[in-house]
């Protein structure tokens, strides 16, 4: 790439990111999600509307790197921990969405006249769901927790997990050859995706650990940054290398850095990253639009989006009504997840038709039908914020229309608050001495504590006295926000360092006004500088090492004139 050619592809992401932060915030200005100003900033400066972003390689480009990137950081917000706390219902239910979709999109498709592999390739693009659209509306409403919400997490979880099959899949149905011959590109890839996962996890698990335990690497904060970004580009490389879609091998490397024990600092590190690149995302995807095609193929594209929405809605409905979950959670989940995922354009894009310079042609997806699922797609991400912001009373208000009809029974006790209350916890920042000697007294107690501490050592001494340990610096809001300080019962900050005390109250009452605060002052003098931050209690150090001399001294004195 010559050096002009470099410069006009960064103003091209400048003035793109520039619209998306303007159409982003007035879209936030009338209460609708930032999400929706990002997909029209996309469309609007791409090569179908006013064609400032007009080179069609470049709008390519930035849509592979954006789902590449934005994939790594999902897989690191993947846990099997939390996939297993969530239950039975996520992953039979995430399991037979899957399934299910893939198999009444394959058949629609069929009935309506595609052939075989193409009619696959629409069901798999069809079985997923967005993982940063629906997640990101979720917390903002702070409805992660209601039972919708968990039952929508849980699928999510399991369709992230779904991505390895369905690449393979996808990747051998867009292939030529007999029956024979793709049963042995199955085989191969899945050898080659099995490969790929096995060197990140002897990676990530025994070799990365060491790494970031140096101490260059926790008192160098930029380092680990880094080095998870070379993990993430460098898994993508070697995915492409392998002829496997770059997007999954980056979605490996941020799964497995994710169930390291420094996924809690990793997460924090790059959430400011995370921001770009799901703008970059969003906005890229909005470039593949073309208003014009689909002002020619509107009756198209509303058909298939009302499809999507409604039967993904529906399959969701019966799938969770199987799994004994009342009709308003199970039609609320499938609300949420009634549009197509990110890692849908990944699959759609591998399956398109190219033809080489060689003269042979790959892919099963014409570009009308690409269009087709582009401009469904990007329709139904602009629908997911409403969908999921009325997902909970729309469902009620289905529910009682069904009721009506005496098309289900009506349900007995359902309960009236769909937001899970949960469990108290108590979060200790710092483990060392002070955190230890709190912790000890917590271990009798049937209460979930979470430990924070950059130390490695503190840390092993933690999970040996059987709490929820993270790697991270408490500073910063995002570790807070991953240890779930916003719902934590009380907060002990045992840190030495009054500054570093006093920061860390402020950004818990911040985050979490309903918690009691317990702070340590290691000076009197900043006793009152820690009340002021808003925590509850204050031990102050010297004050209590004062009274206790005045003790002894008393007692040394009594037993002297006994």
């Amino acid at each position: 790439m010559s050096q002009v050619d470099l410069w006009s592809s960064l103003l091209d992401v400048i003035i793109l990111l520039l619209t998306a932060l303007v159409l982003g915030a007035i879209c936030e200005r009338f209460r609708q999600s930032a999400i929706l100003g990002y997909l029209l900033a996309g469309t609007l400066l791409g090569p179908h509307a006013l064609n400032w972003i007009s080179n069609e390689k470049d709008v390519e480009a930035l849509a592979e790197l954006g789902v590449t990137l934005l994939l790594f950081t999902i897989g690191l917000e993947f846990s099997w921990g939390r996939l297993r706390r969530l239950g039975t219902t996520a992953l039979g239910g995430g399991t037979l969405q899957v399934i299910i979709t893939l198999g009444v999109a394959t058949c629609a498709a069929l009935l309506m006249g595609l052939a075989l592999r193409p009619a696959i390739v629409i069901g798999a693009v069809i079985a997923l769901s967005s993982t940063a659209g629906v997640l990101r509306v979720l917390v903002a409403r702070a409805e992660i927790e209601s039972v919708h919400g968990r039952h929508a997490l849980g699928i999510l979880l399991v369709q992230d997990l779904a991505v390895v099959p369905l690449v393979v899949l996808v990747s051998v149905m867009s292939g030529e050859g007999t029956a024979g011959q793709m049963v042995g590109k199955i085989m191969l890839m899945i050898v080659l995706a099995a490969a790929l996962f096995s060197s990140f996890y002897l990676l990530s698990n025994y070799v990365v650990p060491q790494v970031l335990g140096t101490r260059m690497m926790q008192h160098n904060r930029d380092l680990p940054i880094l080095l998870a970004v070379v993990l993430g580009l460098g898994s993508a490389w070697a995915a492409n290398e392998l002829k496997l879609p770059a997007a999954f091998g980056a979605f490996v490397a941020g799964m497995l850095l994710g169930e390291s024990p420094f996924a809690t600092q990793i997460r924090a590190d790059i959430s400011s990253l995370r921001t770009v690149l799901l703008t970059l995302f969003f906005s890229s995807i909005g470039m593949l639009g073309d208003p014009r095609w689909v002002a020619q193929h509107l009756p198209a594209v509303v058909a298939l989006v009302a499809a999507i929405v409604v039967g993904k809605v529906i399959i969701v409905w019966l799938v969770l009504k199987l799994l004994r979950q009342t009709h308003t959670n199970a039609i609320g989940t499938g609300l949420c997840l009634a549009q197509v995922g990110e890692f849908s354009f990944v699959l759609a894009a591998v399956a398109r038709v190219h033809h080489l310079s060689d003269g042979t042609v790959t892919g099963v997806i014409t570009d009308d039908m690409f269009k087709l699922i582009v401009s469904a797609t990007i329709v139904t991400l602009f629908l997911t914020p409403y969908l999921v912001t009325t997902a909970w009373p729309l469902s009620q208000r289905i529910v009682a229309l069904l009721e009506r009809l005496h098309l289900v029974t009506a349900t007995v006790n359902a309960p009236a608050n769909p937001t899970l209350v949960p469990a108290d916890h108590v979060v200790i920042i710092g483990f060392g001495p002070a955190g230890r000697a709190v912790g000890e007294t917590m271990t009798d107690r049937n209460v979930l504590v979470r430990v924070v501490d950059l130390n490695l050592r503190a840390i092993s001494t933690a999970r040996q006295l059987g709490f929820d340990t993270h790697v991270g610096d408490a500073r910063k809001p995002e570790v807070l926000e991953q240890v779930s300080v916003p719902t934590a019962s009380v907060v002990v900050i045992t840190v030495p360092d009054p500054t570093t005390v006093r920061s860390i109250v402020e950004q818990v009452r911040s985050l979490a006004p309903q918690a009691h605060i317990i702070a340590r002052a290691r000076y009197h003098i900043f006793h009152w500088e820690l009340k002021l931050a808003g925590a509850h209690v204050v031990i102050d150090e010297e004050q209590q090492v004062g009274e206790r001399l005045a003790d002894e001294l008393q007692i040394h004195l009594r037993d002297s004139q006994d």
